[in-house]
């Protein structure tokens, strides 16, 4: 790998076949957004991409969890005017399409994950850095201008940029983006919950996520090991399901999550999602084998020294230094991987076991114990059974309340602190007014959003007299934090 700089920004180039392949990558992506202006990347991304003229070359752009990258492959002067365009647009953009690109976004969707790893990142993480990839948030035509230019001020700029390519630099190439100050990239995100614990959402099929070091060549043979006795079992044995997906989600300091998801046939949600933790729990309880481990270290052995892998390699290379984290080659990773013995990897994923999270499709109630014996909890929003008795207490209407049991055992609660609401016999939501993230207005109503992934609507179609309710979060809640319902998300649920 060879090493130059262009402008400020670093280029690591490394010769390979087929056509001239560069990304320019910027450490910036849906981690770093707030659930105020979730898809503020995507849109920088997209007014950037606006300016393009029509291309008859392969070329693209996408954010991720973590990177915003911009991909051409191409002649040398194709790739040059590409580069050379994105970094002007860059450097100025074209605030003048935002609601028609705004509207293209609302049309494509926001998710950059697929559904049941979005929703692990959710319950680990809440509303704050990953964990926004499960939300819609306020939708893309309430992104402030101010938020597009902050955004593109903060991490769109040389000093945050590394441009990698499968050749040398073309003569001529030019990168001319503004310069700045690269974010400071410190501990890994804090971890709202723990684990193990078991939710339900929607979603197409079961997940289970495991907390740990990305790098732990033990955890890393071991999760594919588990994968692939997962993939044995319900798509070979069994025929319950098509796809077993897995990734490593990195939420910072390479530190992240292994997730392994899959789809159910219908009816077989349930049965599945038992399947999944069973094996998850014999995984840990019986040995690894040697051909287990030396099958694994084959498959990745073929993929890394694979001449085709040259441009991932560079990527993998761009965002380490991105983001100030060792990186390893092929040749290291393989041999750090041909070190770990069975048990190793056996007591690694036994480890990881302790913070594993299951999602499973709602309906599916499922019964599932530790394996030191004692049931694995449920997961909710916020712990309490409980109002507080300071707070003042709202009910449904008389009308709904004689229509409905669940609206007569329905509370909305409204205290200095905070809100409080209860649904039938469910736990008790609680978003503190210090932890909201989001307060959206629909007519005389809002809905609130918390840190820790609960919202709570205060609606006049659900609660009687509610003004009260509705001023007192007016009041608490700072200002930036409001907005009016997209009118681009037909559902309007963040």
């Amino acid at each position: 790998m060879q090493r130059d700089v262009i402008d400020g920004v670093p280029v690591l180039w490394a010769q390979a076949p087929g056509p001239l392949e560069a990304a320019l990558v910027f450490g910036c992506g849906v981690r770093d957004e707030t659930f105020r202006c979730l898809g503020v990347t995507q849109l920088v991304e997209r007014l950037a991409t606006s300016t393009l003229p029509r291309l008859h070359h392969e070329h693209g752009s996408a954010v991720t969890l973590f990177c915003t990258e911009f991909t051409v492959s191409g002649s040398a002067v194709q790739v040059t005017a590409f580069l050379t365009r994105i970094c002007e647009a860059l450097s100025a953009l074209p605030l003048e399409r935002r609601e028609r690109e705004a509207g293209v976004l609302a049309a494509e969707g926001i998710g950059v994950l697929d559904t049941a790893d979005a929703e692990l990142l959710s319950l680990r993480y809440g509303t704050l850095g990953a964990g926004v990839a499960s939300w819609t948030g306020p939708g893309p035509d309430r992104i402030p201008a101010e938020a597009v230019r902050d955004t593109a001020a903060r991490f769109f700029h040389a000093d945050n940029a590394v441009l990698v390519l499968t050749g040398p630099p073309p003569a001529g190439l030019r990168l001319l983006l503004p310069r700045g100050i690269r974010p400071a990239r410190g501990a890994a995100q804090p971890v709202l919950t723990a684990g193990p614990a078991w939710f339900q959402a929607d979603v197409p099929g079961p997940g289970l996520a495991l907390h740990g070091d990305l790098g732990d060549p033990a955890l890393v043979l071991a999760h594919a090991v588990f994968q692939e006795r997962v993939a044995q079992r319900v798509r070979h044995q069994e025929g319950l399901a098509l796809r077993v997906g897995t990734a490593r989600l990195d939420t910072g300091a390479g530190r992240g999550e292994f997730v392994l998801s899959l789809d159910a046939r219908e009816g077989q949600e349930r049965y599945v999602a038992e399947l999944l933790w069973h094996e998850a729990q014999r995984m840990a309880g019986t040995a690894v084998t040697e051909d287990e481990l030396a099958e694994e270290l084959a498959g990745f052995r073929e993929v890394w020294l694979d001449p085709r892998s040259a441009f991932h390699e560079l990527a993998e290379a761009a965002t380490c230094l991105l983001f100030g984290l060792d990186h390893q080659d092929a040749p290291a990773r393989l041999d750090a991987l041909a070190k770990v013995t069975p048990e190793q990897a056996r007591q690694a994923f036994c480890a990881a076991l302790a913070t594993a999270l299951l999602v499973v499709p709602c309906g599916a109630e499922v019964e599932l114990r530790r394996r030191d014996g004692p049931p694995l909890p449920r997961d909710v929003c916020s712990p309490t059974r409980v109002f507080p008795s300071d707070v003042r207490v709202f009910k449904p209407s008389l009308y709904q309340r004689a229509l409905s049991p669940t609206a007569r055992a329905a509370r909305l609660g409204v205290g200095p602190c905070g809100l409080w609401y209860r649904e039938g016999d469910a736990p008790v939501r609680h978003v503190a007014f210090d932890e909201v993230v989001g307060v959206e207005w629909r007519g005389a109503g809002r809905v609130v959003f918390g840190s820790r992934g609960c919202f709570i609507p205060v609606l006049p179609e659900l609660w009687a007299k509610i003004g009260p309710a509705v001023a007192a979060i007016d009041a608490a809640v700072p200002r930036a934090l409001h907005y009016p319902a997209s009118a681009l998300l037909a559902d309007g649920d963040g």
